[in-house]
């Protein structure tokens, strides 16, 4: 726990004038009344409430809030009263600690009518003083922090209130370094194998392209000392759940993004701001479409700075943000920075918007609000930038996902005015229909009578509502397309495994599946709505295996006959998934090869003795062994990373052999037992991916033949 002497020297620092007595007066009054008390990692419980004000010291903010943060517990959880915290400290801290105690007991994530009536709560005492969400978003901050010593089933669901309501109001107002935090405090709860395979790539990256950060901004300081200008140049990668959204946004592999480094030149005055810029510009090249200035045009919460992106080493595309320190400062604290002191007094920040000012708008505008929907949706409207919020030309709010456009609005409100779409307004102005719909902006919808859905607006929707509804739509005008690819699915699908798609078969399938007749399960089955393996599974349960069921040996391979049994053939060891023949053997059964073995050229003069067999679609147990080759470097542990990574991907290590010993690198022959080739490709991948692995293969041996040495049945 921080000792008081500590926390008077975070603060001495950039508030010279602090009132040292009164804070170790709060230090030693909050120790006093949390004596006893123990968080559940076991620490007293009053070291929360120091590290809050900690939190707090970092954004140079007033002894009243460093005050309340010490105390901010006190009136719910001890004998403490607001009496008694106003005659010992005042009546503005007792107030902020009476506005945190407030907002602890509000449960935002409840229902919507519950949770539209606290957050007007939370935006009250918001407008009162804005201090008190800086606390309690410090307070949420430290709890994420030590999130570990909570029962799991507690870790999710503070994980995402933080994740749906935290991090997006301190992004709203303006903490961008909280609000990432928040986000990716709440992201190692929620999907932890996520982040840790992001952070893992993050090594792999640096261990095989080195600092790439140190060596761009010295760079950067380079080309800045050449043109004369004085300038702090800043360089950090970006937070796992910043990189996982972009992955999922962009619908990108790690290893395509662009911008998982960011970079921040400092400059001293606006005008070296540009000429930051012009010396950026000239060293490397500039990404078309990925320049904006803020400066020119601020954001409405008052944040400036210039942004690019250059083609820097090697090629690789850099994000570069240019800014003042002022303007900095309002970049990373925000509302903060409009509270900010500095040698004992009030920072005046010419870049700061007044968060009183937003307040006071946003509670006129939602007194104003009756029914808690609406209240709801103009909270979110103000706060959260994952969803967009537009409106009908009669004003009623429309919720829809980032990256939404018209068609998704047309359907939003009907489906039959979607289907009669054929154009569309924003804000007065016509637009293409893959126009993406912004925050706030309202839509018109065009409709003509005798319009029906074209196919390419499949690219063009976002939401489901809107795809589904397309989909129905396009079934019904190309039914006949349908159902002539559907005839065909089915005669493929039922041949596979021995059996004929006649209407009777296809009129059961229709029973079980509870549509129609067989012409609506081949429309379904053409359109993708149903597939093959489910209109099998309807007819014949007990041949096709449900999705999820394991496919027993007996069960494995299709086209031999009851009395034939198989084994793999051991040279090139097919599995699952891949194309088979069978090669008959006097006394040995059928012999299972890979369509592509080079042993099978032995027997092209005999085609009695071949067979056309398939794998059973479906879940496979992890029982087939296939020999790799793996290359690792000779150094410790390494085999023993290699081995777990194994494991990792759930496959079993039955045997290995070292093939080549060296000083520097090992061979190794290791066999493993797989589920089918997709498996084997997800252990290859990961292999690969691994920096001690020079190489990782698939081992065949044409030598190892087996049972295929056996005389013709």
């Amino acid at each position: 726990m921080i000792a008081v002497e500590d926390l008077i020297e975070l603060i001495r620092p950039y508030n010279p004038k602090t009132d040292e007595t009164l804070i170790r007066a709060a230090y030693d009054y909050g120790c006093a009344m949390h004596e006893g008390q123990f968080r559940h990692s076991g620490e007293p419980y009053f070291s929360h409430p120091v590290a809050v004000a900690a939190i707090l010291t970092e954004q140079r903010l007033d002894d009243a809030t460093i005050i309340t943060a010490l105390l901010h517990d006190t009136i719910e959880d001890t004998r403490a009263s607001y009496q008694t915290v106003s005659e010992k400290f005042g009546t503005e801290v007792a107030d902020l600690v009476d506005g945190v105690t407030k907002l602890t007991n509000l449960q935002l994530s409840s229902t919507e009518t519950q949770q539209a009536e606290n957050f007007r709560k939370l935006f009250m005492a918001m407008s009162k003083d804005m201090r008190v969400i800086l606390v309690k978003l410090a307070d949420r901050l430290h709890n994420m922090r030590t999130i570990k010593a909570m029962r799991p089933e507690k870790q999710v669901k503070k994980a995402r209130e933080t994740m749906d309501i935290f991090a997006p109001l301190a992004g709203r107002m303006g903490m961008q370094w909280m609000r990432e935090e928040l986000e990716d405090l709440a992201f190692k709860v929620l999907n932890p194998d996520a982040r840790a395979s992001i952070i893992r790539r993050f090594i792999t990256l640096q261990k095989e392209t080195g600092d790439v950060i140190e060596r761009i901004t010295a760079d950067m300081r380079l080309e800045l000392d050449k043109a004369g200008i004085t300038a702090e140049v800043l360089g950090r990668a970006k937070k796992p759940y910043s990189v996982w959204r972009k992955m999922q946004e962009k619908e990108m592999g790690f290893s395509r993004l662009s911008d998982i480094y960011g970079f921040r030149v400092i400059a001293e005055t606006e005008y070296d701001c540009y000429a930051v810029l012009g010396a950026i510009h000239q060293r490397w090249r500039a990404v078309p479409g990925r320049f904006k200035d803020y400066i020119s045009q601020p954001k409405s919460n008052g944040y400036r700075s210039i942004h690019t992106t250059v083609s820097g080493r090697d090629g690789k595309r850099v994000e570069v943000q240019i800014r003042t320190r002022q303007m900095h400062d309002v970049a990373e604290t925000g509302v903060a920075a409009h509270w900010s002191y500095r040698d004992g007094v009030r920072t005046k920040n010419p870049f700061a918007v007044d968060p009183a000012k937003w307040i006071s708008s946003l509670t006129e505008q939602f007194d104003s609000e009756e029914d808690h929907a609406e209240f709801l949706e103009a909270v979110k409207l103000e706060m959260y930038a994952d969803k967009v919020f537009c409106f009908t030309p009669k004003g009623e709010v429309v919720k829809l996902p980032r990256g939404a456009t018209p068609i998704d609005f047309a359907y939003a409100i009907h489906t039959r005015i979607g289907h009669a779409c054929v154009g569309a307004k924003i804000d007065g102005m016509r637009v293409p229909l893959w126009t993406r719909i912004k925050n706030g902006q309202s839509v018109d919808v065009i409709t003509a009578e005798g319009q029906t859905p074209q196919a390419t607006w499949l690219d063009i929707a976002t939401t489901g509502k809107a795809r589904a509804a397309i989909r129905r739509a396009l079934r019904e005008l190309d039914r006949d397309r349908y159902i002539k690819l559907g005839r065909e699915l089915a005669r493929s699908a039922f041949e596979h495994v021995g059996k004929k798609a006649t209407d009777k078969a296809l009129d059961s399938a229709a029973r079980t599946l509870r549509v129609k007749d067989a012409d609506e399960v081949r429309a379904r089955l053409g359109s993708a709505e149903l597939t093959a393996q489910q209109v099998l599974n309807a007819v014949y349960p007990d041949l096709v295996p449900e999705a999820g069921d394991e496919i027993g040996r007996d069960r494995a391979v299709i086209g031999l006959s009851a009395e034939q049994s198989f084994e793999r053939a051991r040279c090139c060891q097919p599995l699952p998934g891949e194309r088979i023949v069978g090669i008959t053997y006097r006394g040995r059964g059928v012999v299972v090869h890979a369509i592509d073995c080079e042993s099978l050229s032995a027997y092209d003069d005999q085609p009695q003795r071949w067979l056309d067999l398939h794998w059973h679609t479906g879940t496979h147990p992890a029982a087939y062994d296939v020999t790799l080759e793996v290359t690792i470097g000779n150094d410790a542990g390494v085999l023993g990373r290699i081995c777990t990574l194994i494991g990792e991907q759930k496959a079993n290590i039955s045997d290995l052999t070292f093939v080549t010993r060296k000083p520097d690198f090992y061979r190794l022959h290791i066999d493993v037992e797989l589920r089918d080739a997709e498996h084997l490709h997800g252990v290859i991948s990961a292999l690969a991916a691994e920096n001690d692995v020079a190489a990782a293969e698939r081992y065949r041996d044409p030598s190892r033949v087996g049972s295929a040495t056996q005389t013709e049945n």
